[in-house]
């Protein structure tokens, strides 16, 4: 129903910035919660953010409040995460999901089991 694409990362220097993308294969992208995660080599996959699809409130993982803003446009169909300060243990495969329906009635969730759509990932390496 959806393909996701994100682009956008890079090799940055500790306490730089990065934008990533995501980009919904979709003129229906306010169905959707969008979330991103994040995944180091062998580990599992974890949440970073999410912005629900009902009223946009954005969530965020403990490890990344006030450092990270997650925000969309509809319009164009694409959600995007703005990293600031980051530090060498943010490196890692960045993931884009996306879900319109979760368990409990809820509009959003930083779990991964819920989500049926992914993108193929985009690397954020930060060097020290």
């Amino acid at each position: 129903q959806v393909q996701l694409r994100e682009s956008g990362g890079a090799l940055v220097q500790a306490g730089g910035s990065l934008r990533v993308s995501c980009e919904l294969s979709t003129v229906y992208a306010d169905d959707y919660a969008v979330a991103w995660f994040l995944q180091a080599p062998g580990n599992e996959r974890e949440g970073v953010s999410c912005i629900g699809w009902n009223d946009g409130t954005a969530y965020y993982s403990d490890s990344v409040k006030g450092r990270f803003t997650i925000s969309r446009d509809n319009a164009k169909s694409s959600v995007y995460l703005q990293m600031n300060s980051l530090q060498p243990e943010d490196t890692a495969m960045y993931y884009c999901a996306a879900e319109t329906r979760f368990p409990d009635s809820k509009w959003w969730s930083l779990d991964a089991k819920p989500y049926h759509y992914w993108g193929q990932g985009t690397q954020v390496t930060v060097s020290p």
